[in-house]
């Protein structure tokens, strides 16, 4: 039983350290989306043009800085107030499951789950129109917290039903 307690703490942290990289987007998500909130179409197109004309002065054909700017410049006001809308429901929503996981709350395990499988899905949808290495690799770490979640929530449930 001695050697099976490292494991549980390796499975421990590792799970906390996810939870804990979730809720540090969740709350990314939420300043990104409070700034979407307040920033014109035009205002974001200004600051992408900023940001990347010194990049392009150096190498005109960028692959991030010329994407960059052909988003920029198709932004339109319904657009950047959905997208602000988004960010700050999907970083709301992961903000208050890590803080309820990391309290031990159980009703939280399977909520996280599920809210990671509806986003793993939409994620493995969109990467059939335009699949992009950070989308894979935001897909495989959703699945790997996912899986980490089960595993704790699985745990959780045996050391209560052991202490009834």
């Amino acid at each position: 039983m001695r050697l099976l307690k490292p494991k549980a703490d390796l499975l421990d942290r590792t799970f906390e350290i996810s939870i804990i990289l979730k809720g540090i987007d969740g709350a990314l998500e939420v300043i990104g989306g409070l700034f979407l909130l307040f920033l014109t179409p035009a205002t974001i197109d200004r600051f992408v043009v900023a940001l990347t004309q010194h990049e392009l002065t150096q190498d005109s054909h960028d692959f991030l800085a010329t994407h960059a700017l052909h988003y920029a410049n198709g932004l339109t006001g319904s657009t950047v107030f959905l997208s602000a809308l988004y960010l700050l429901f999907h970083g709301v929503v992961k903000i208050v499951l890590v803080f309820a996981l990391l309290r031990t709350q159980l009703w939280a395990y399977p909520w996280m789950i599920a809210f990671l499988g509806v986003f793993i899905l939409y994620q493995i949808y969109r990467m059939t129109f335009a699949p992009s290495v950070g989308l894979v690799a935001l897909t495989i770490f959703d699945a790997f917290v996912a899986w980490l979640t089960y595993l704790e929530y699985q745990r959780h449930k045996q050391r209560i039903g052991v202490q009834l």
